[in-house]
């Protein structure tokens, strides 16, 4: 049995509450993101004692964005296309009582690249450059990318009054 390397079970303790939530904001999904974390924990764990020596939180996070980015990219969604949308009951949006909770659907339709940059740069509130090392892309890219996921966002955080037209 292989024993844990020094200060791996102190930075989980301390530190999984908060890459939790950005293992959540970037599946948006409560279970799959204690699965991204505890994966992310599982790869990095044989590298501890190089990892513990830089910057462990983003090496964590670089390696959740990895993974989530290669179950993105597998995954089936088993959502067929239908001519009609199903009846659905109208949002009490006021009954939301945590702002993620409202945030969460909008979140999740943004394409993956979007996503990753819009949690990255605004929910964990890393620079354009740290964002652009973390995702290996220009930070160019991630303000574009910021700008257009942050645009699908506040369509999608509208009222329906204000997206289908006053009434």
């Amino acid at each position: 049995m292989m024993s844990d390397p020094d200060g791996f079970d102190v930075f989980v303790a301390t530190r999984s509450p908060a890459l939790l939530r950005t293992a959540w904001m970037l599946t948006g999904d409560a279970q799959l993101a204690e699965d991204l974390l505890q994966t992310a924990l599982t790869r990095i764990w044989p590298h501890w004692k190089r990892v513990r020596d830089g910057q462990p939180d983003a090496y964590v996070r670089k390696v959740m964005v990895r993974v989530q980015g290669h179950w993105w990219r597998r995954r089936w969604t088993g959502e067929l296309p239908t001519a009609e949308p199903p009846d659905t009951a109208e949002v009490d949006r006021y009954a939301l009582a945590d702002d993620r909770a409202a945030l969460r659907e909008p979140l999740a339709r943004l394409p993956l690249r979007q996503r990753q940059v819009v949690v990255l740069r605004y929910y964990d509130d890393l620079s354009a450059g740290q964002v652009a090392t973390l995702l290996g892309c220009s930070v160019g890219t991630v303000k574009s990318q910021a700008a257009k996921g942050l645009a699908k966002l506040r369509v999608g955080l509208q009222p329906h009054s204000e997206v289908e037209g006053t009434r």
